[in-house]
């Protein structure tokens, strides 16, 4: 990847914090301390790589100069069910990590009660700003999925792929998968490969469908989107795996084989590493055939998806 991506997305990067910043809740009132955690949890840094992946997919449908204003209160929405599950999973009950991105965890500021409220917080918030998108957003055309009202159909992917047929069950099956021995090979495979698609890969897949739901895809564009959300999730996840084992704490800036030691199965203790990174290859070559087939060969997302899957931390 070249300096001219790294500066492009450092560029989508701030102009992204410019759209979280509009949304925030004043910090006032007798919610004042929730509120603060709330944006402490949000301003904490990041890739705001799904808001990014929302705006670049709205974007490739609806051009390049269409109003973002349709799609901000959706990207800011994502962010906060992001940050929510991140605020949770550092939770002592959770990971109990103490540091994220460098900086103390929301619990390790506020506390373990006010965190748990923080990240009730954002969920809600979530909702409410990206209702709130929909009430006030400009008209959109009909569009062919069961439902035609583009926004309503935007709101139901967001909160389905947010709970328990996505990213909730992909963290419960995780939870369940910890510490057990006992479980047959076959069935530790089929288990990794539902926490990968929901836990990492159902907010990239609701982030890619939702921006081209509202940039004015087909239903069936829209799953061709979902897709390609699965299997970047998917990749992105077993470099991890990877990464845990081969990169070093210096340049990963976090410590590495804790799935070892926490007794985690991933997808390099189960197939091997040979095999994990064929798999990113034929999960990204496939994401990026289906981008191509949708018209989109040189968009910024294709690069972006390399970059991920690719990356050394």
């Amino acid at each position: 990847m070249g300096s001219e991506f790294n500066k492009s997305l450092s560029d989508k990067v701030a102009h992204i914090e410019g759209i979280l910043k509009v949304f925030l809740p004043k910090e006032e009132g007798y919610a004042k301390t929730v509120i603060e955690a709330m944006n402490y949890s949000l301003l904490a840094g990041g890739k705001r790589l799904r808001p990014m992946m929302m705006l670049e997919a709205y974007k490739l449908f609806a051009g390049d100069d269409a109003d973002e204003k349709v799609v901000a209160p959706f990207m800011t929405a994502m962010e906060m069910i992001h940050t929510y599950s991140l605020v949770h999973d550092d939770l002592p009950a959770m990971d109990n990590d103490e540091y994220r991105r460098g900086r103390k965890t929301t619990h390790a500021v506020y506390g373990a009660g006010m965190a748990t409220l923080a990240g009730d917080g954002l969920l809600n918030l979530a909702y409410e700003t990206a209702v709130a998108g929909a009430i006030k957003g400009p008209k959109l055309s009909a569009y062919d999925g069961d439902n035609d009202n583009r926004y309503l159909s935007a709101l139901q992917i967001l909160a389905t792929k947010a709970g328990i047929y996505g990213m909730v069950g992909g963290q419960c099956a995780d939870i369940c998968a910890e510490n057990a021995t006992d479980i047959p090979e076959d069935e530790m495979k089929d288990t990794l490969h539902y926490i990968d698609e929901n836990k990492t890969g159902a907010l990239i897949e609701a982030s890619l469908m939702v921006g081209a739901v509202l940039g004015g895809a087909t239903s069936e564009q829209v799953s061709m989107m979902e897709k390609i959300g699965s299997n970047v999730g998917i990749a992105f996840q077993i470099q991890d795996d990877i990464l845990d084992i081969t990169s070093t704490a210096e340049v990963l800036g976090k410590p590495i084989g804790s799935d070892e030691k926490n007794g985690k199965s991933t997808y390099v203790s189960l197939y091997g590493m040979d095999n994990s990174k064929a798999k990113v290859k034929e999960l990204s070559d496939e994401a990026v055939d289906i981008l191509d087939n949708l018209g989109f060969k040189d968009s910024f997302l294709h690069e972006l998806f390399q970059y991920l899957i690719y990356r050394e931390k």
